[in-house]
């Protein structure tokens, strides 16, 4: 029986779609699902749900809760990452509300930019500390790590644990193709092409359909407005600012326009709410999307924990057809982030890269991609300096790095000034003090 631990698995909509697939995937259909989380209700919630799925589905899949992580981790064959450590409140909260005090609006805030430093500098701890459990009691474990951000949590976790089998997952190369596919009319299933980068501000290189390059299409569709259409997944976030990156630099971003917007400094700027509305760029997206998920997981939970058996369909995440490629040796392609030990040349070594990926009984092993245009190259520099220097401040518990961090990230710096910066970076390192390790001491004011 392969065992398969959640840590986060108060993360319902996660544990869903993975346990759903688990279900649905024959080589894992029987698997023991060990469910951790620190929250009890959001625990029990979720146990419902999975049981739910398994009597629907009629598996022989078992279920066994744990609010202690080294129980849930002891024997594992496979880890999944999916919590937030500080939740939504108060921590992303806190990474919204101060910055704006500064007139540093933000859009997602978990990836890059000054919330992305801040998430990286809470989370990546809790990481190496599942990370250290793992190689005492699942050493052979592999870990997919589905929390962001995904880029720094990834070189970090490497810098610490080189022995660690470990893989960055994400969506966004699934979710892009699904609003392409939408704005273009076309089967999604039919679409061929390919991906690389660093996650989030990945391009796709390739982008075909029937041996069709599909770019002309976009740039003309962009052209006379007919792209991008309404969007299909997130309806307050039109695709624009992918469109418009893509009409100056020639390729499009796998990441949602609201992320994208403010990893780059052309599109959020004070004074220019021109910008805001041309481009339709959804400020404080994250917190209100948060608040929806809240009341309609409330909703839906009264539904999925009486009792009742659930539909079981597929999702798009790659965890389940991985693991299976790994339990049966049945070769499969996913995109993956790992430390970059020469799959795209062009980046610096160990920096967390975004590739395609064969998944086996060897493992998850990346395939080098080394034609990425110097534009791309450039812009995802820009991201990996900021990666770099958060990842420095956490190995080497250096905290001038976390302003030097702040100081190069592409957003922040369009906006503030230095000693704004170092006055930010404090506030929020005082107002974090409690999710923080103790290093993570505000410096001298500016």
């Amino acid at each position: 029986m392969t065992k398969i631990t959640f840590i986060g698995a108060g993360s319902t909509i996660f544990m869903q779609n993975i346990v759903g697939d688990a279900l649905l995937t024959p080589a894992l259909a029987d698997s023991h699902f060990a469910l951790m989380d620190i929250d009890p209700v959001r625990l029990a919630e979720s146990e419902s749900v999975a049981k739910a799925m398994i009597r629907s589905v009629g598996t022989g899949a078992t279920i066994s809760t744990h609010t202690n992580r080294r129980a849930a981790l002891d024997g594992a064959d496979f880890v999944i990452t999916t919590f937030q450590v500080g939740g939504y409140k108060p921590c992303t909260v806190t990474d919204f509300e101060i910055p704006k005090q500064y007139g540093l609006r933000q859009t997602i805030a978990d990836t890059l930019g000054i919330g992305g430093i801040m998430r990286g500098l809470r989370t990546v701890p809790v990481l190496w500390d599942i990370a250290h459990d793992m190689i005492q009691l699942c050493p052979n474990a592999t870990l997919l790590q589905y929390v962001n951000p995904m880029a720094i949590n990834t070189w970090a976790l490497a810098e610490r644990f080189p022995t660690l089998r470990h893989v960055g997952l994400c969506h966004s190369v699934q979710n892009t193709i699904e609003e392409l596919a939408h704005d273009l009319d076309l089967p999604k299933d039919e679409f061929r092409y390919k991906v690389a980068g660093v996650n989030h501000v990945a391009f796709f290189l390739r982008l075909e359909h029937e041996g069709r390059d599909l770019y002309p299409m976009l740039r003309q569709g962009y052209a006379n407005g007919r792209f991008p259409k309404p969007p299909l997944l997130m309806p307050r976030c039109p695709n624009k600012v992918r469109y418009e990156v893509m009409d100056h630099l020639g390729y499009f971003c796998t990441e949602s326009s609201e992320h994208l917007a403010e990893y780059v400094p052309w599109f959020i700027k004070d004074g220019r709410q021109d910008l805001i509305e041309q481009f339709s760029i959804p400020l404080d997206e994250y917190p209100t999307r948060c608040e929806e998920q809240v009341a309609n997981w409330k909703e839906q939970a009264k539904t999925l924990t009486d009792g009742r058996d659930v539909t079981v369909t597929r999702s798009h995440e790659f965890a389940a057809n991985l693991m299976n490629a790994i339990v049966t040796d049945a070769p499969y392609v996913a995109y993956g982030n790992l430390p970059n030990t020469g799959q795209i040349p062009q980046l610096p070594l160990g920096a967390a890269v975004e590739t395609p990926c064969l998944v086996d009984a060897n493992g998850v092993q990346p395939s080098v991609v080394s034609d990425i245009p110097l534009q791309l190259i450039a812009l995802m520099r820009t991201q990996i300096n900021v990666q770099e220097l958060t990842v420095r401040a956490l190995v080497e518990q250096n905290p001038d790095h976390i302003y030097h961090a702040a100081m190069m990230d592409p957003h922040t710096a369009a906006e503030l000034d230095l000693r704004q910066i170092r006055n930010l970076v404090n506030d929020l390192l005082t107002a974090h003090t409690d999710w923080l390790p103790d290093w993570c001491r505000p410096a001298r004011a500016a």
